[in-house]
């Protein structure tokens, strides 16, 4: 049988990535608008793992695995999800590796998130008979992937802009000249 999400205060530190994204390409990527993406940040729903924003002028950034969470959260919150769930699905997902994000499928009925990691959890799932839907983080993970392809991202060492196949961003490589 699936787990249901639990909520719970102890969280793995976060694994070390080299890049991190700014708002505007966090809300590119996950599909939403940066007045979502403040107002999740502000109330700690979805925080940036490698930089907050500490004051006017500064920007945020955000971790691949930050945006995977923000597109789930906007997919949660497109199919009717509570937000109180939404936070105990989040905590959960802050709790879990990289490699086990990827093979995890969540699965809501409206009022609870189930983890299922194998067929047979969401067959045995699925074998209630009620509404239920499912997100495959995997693919979740893939179409971030893809996006965050053709965006600019950050190093996080050195600040420099990682300029994308973009050729209509100028802003971006006149920033990187600059350094």
């Amino acid at each position: 049988m699936p787990t249901a999400v639990q909520d719970s205060s102890e969280a793995e530190p976060e694994p070390h990535e080299n890049v991190g994204y700014r708002g505007p390409t966090a809300c590119a990527a996950a599909g939403i608008t940066y007045r979502q993406l403040d107002y999740w940040a502000r109330t700690g729903l979805v925080e940036p793992s490698v930089r907050s924003a500490h004051g006017s002028g500064t920007q945020r950034l955000y971790s691949f695995r930050d945006v995977v969470v923000l597109k789930i959260v906007k997919r949660f919150l497109d199919t009717g999800v509570s937000l109180q769930n939404i936070r105990t699905a989040v905590q959960h997902l802050r709790e879990r590796g990289f490699s086990d994000l990827e093979r995890m499928t969540l699965m809501s009925d409206g009022a609870t998130v189930y983890e299922c990691t194998s067929p047979d959890e969401v067959h045995a799932l699925l074998q209630g008979g009620q509404g239920i839907f499912g997100i495959a983080v995997g693919v979740v993970w893939r179409d971030v992937e893809s996006a965050l392809s053709q965006l600019h991202g950050e190093r996080i060492d050195t600040g420099e802009t990682l300029v994308r196949p973009n050729p209509a961003d100028e802003l971006a490589r006149r920033r990187n000249r600059a350094v």
